[in-house]
């Protein structure tokens, strides 16, 4: 599992970084604000949660056994998925109904969040 996550934060750091640059250098201007805005958002919280994604491959490297860490992780890549991906697709489309994807994306964040620190809390 550990390698399989730091397969994913991988991917997401790289598409992460070359969404930013796309944003700042190819979408200024051509997009209207609100939905750059929403894509440049989809990119921070990318990035933000990728590196938590990295961490939690680091933790599984220690603690390969702890399910907490585990569902910590997947939690985190499917929040980056839905959370991420319907604001960048909410912004190519312009369909604000994809919207209403991005809280799920929150929730699994905040799910993924408490379930790092109840592993934390276990390894003590």
């Amino acid at each position: 599992m550990a390698k399989l996550l730091l397969l994913l934060a991988s991917i997401s750091g790289f598409s992460g970084v070359a969404l930013g640059a796309f944003a700042a250098h190819g979408l200024r201007g051509k997009l209207p604000d609100n939905l750059l805005n929403a894509f440049q958002t989809g990119v921070q919280y990318q990035l933000w949660h990728t590196a938590a994604l990295f961490g939690i491959a680091l933790l599984l490297l220690r603690w390969p056994d702890v399910a907490l860490f585990k569902t910590s992780g997947a939690l985190f890549a499917l929040g980056i998925l839905l959370f991420s991906g319907s604001l960048y697709a909410m912004a190519f489309t312009g369909l604000g109904k994809l919207g209403i994807i991005t809280p799920i994306g929150g929730v699994l964040f905040l799910l993924a969040w408490l379930c790092l620190g109840a592993g934390v809390w276990r390894t003590l």
